[in-house]
């Protein structure tokens, strides 16, 4: 079980990142925030271990790089997302 400590960490990190962003913009939509940081997340990943090759999933360094992902696309979300 040990072995999918970091998955379970990276998929938290960014649920508790949306959760915190959701609550910061004063919003509702959890659902949407949660979508966004998963999707950067994923993305945070794809960068880390299959492009720049910077870590391996044998590693916690790719954690950071998803986390980074997720900051990323909540951050981008919110300043270009339509309000009216």
């Amino acid at each position: 079980m040990l072995q999918y400590a970091d998955i379970v960490l990276a998929i938290g990190g960014a649920f508790v990142l949306a959760w915190i962003a959701d609550l910061l913009t004063g919003r509702r939509g959890l659902f949407a925030a949660s979508l966004v940081a998963f999707t950067g997340a994923a993305c945070g990943w794809f960068l880390a271990v299959r492009v720049f090759g910077a870590s391996t999933m044998d590693e916690f360094g790719w954690t950071l790089w998803s986390g980074a992902g997720s900051i990323l696309g909540l951050v981008t979300y919110y300043l270009f997302r339509n309000t009216r």
